[in-house]
């Protein structure tokens, strides 16, 4: 028999004992209490209570305006990171570190904030209520919530990788006669696109289970405006607490398969770009 090779590294066993602990009180743990709770339902009730109209509209206001909100801070997240990055202008270090001011601000606050804002006697709501335009207590502002909540996860995700990239591929690039637009797509967006779909999954996710910040601004309005996360938090108020995990159950695995797909597209992005994968 060959003895293997491999250096057992000392305190291996207690470190991978409380990394095990610690993941099962703060993760595991809270998530199987979702299905303990659901489990109390048959299949037949769990059916009916996420398929009730009220709730179908509430996946559809949610899932929608988070849908979008990633999409617009994939893009400005892009943005921000490269200007962060490839510029140097008079108080970039207080931009870069108000990039994380929507992790730090109370999320209640940062609602208030907004309604305040975009109502229509706000600095901001008012200019487009001349032309017709309502954004707070619609999808509008609701999207303009998440999207406040959302934009640091791609500027944190893209931001390091833009700070690592070769300088030496654009200079090959721009040697051989590429324009600035066509280095981008070429060269630069490859290689920073796993961070910015990790980044889109993540703003995404923490979307989709947003309440703070948008339970002001939502207007709250039935089968309109009313968020998910408000109709599990009016089922926990009303002690129905099968109800509440069945529905949250929901957004909890809509989120597993989003951030699933973001890995499986980050694994195979990456073997591309080191030579090991063939694109299709």
């Amino acid at each position: 028999m060959k003895r293997s090779n491999k250096r057992i590294i000392p305190g291996f066993g207690l470190s991978m004992g409380v990394t095990l602990a610690i993941l099962g009180v703060i993760v595991l743990i809270p998530l199987a209490s979702l299905v303990i709770f659901t489990a109390q339902m048959s299949f037949s009730d769990i059916i009916k209570t996420i398929t009730r109209d009220r709730v179908l509209a509430s996946f559809e206001v949610s899932f929608l305006t988070a849908l979008i909100a990633s999409l617009i801070n994939a893009v400005m997240g892009v943005v921000l990171a490269w200007v962060l990055v490839r510029y140097d202008f008079p108080f970039k270090r207080l931009l870069d570190g108000m990039i994380e001011l929507p992790f730090a601000l109370p999320t209640a606050v940062a609602g208030i904030a907004l309604t305040s804002l975009t109502a229509d006697t706000g600095i901001i709501g008012s200019i487009f209520a001349k032309f017709g335009i309502k954004i707070a207590y619609t999808r509008i502002g609701i999207t303009v919530a998440l999207v406040f909540i959302g934009i640091p996860f791609v500027v944190r995700a893209v931001q390091p990788v833009l700070e690592k990239l070769d300088p030496s591929l654009e200079e090959a690039a721009a040697t051989l006669g590429a324009s600035r637009r066509r280095t981008f797509w070429k060269v630069i967006f490859p290689e920073i696109m796993p961070a910015v779909f990790t980044g889109f999954g993540l703003a995404f996710g923490r979307c989709l289970g947003e309440y703070g910040s948008v339970v002001f601004i939502a207007g709250n309005q039935p089968f309109e405006t009313e968020i998910t996360p408000l109709i599990i938090m009016s089922e926990l108020q009303e002690y129905d607490y099968a109800s509440a995990t069945a529905i949250a159950l929901v957004m909890l695995a809509a989120s597993f398969i989003i951030l699933f797909l973001v890995n499986l597209i980050q694994i195979r992005n990456a073997k591309i770009l080191r030579g090991g994968g063939k694109s299709a």
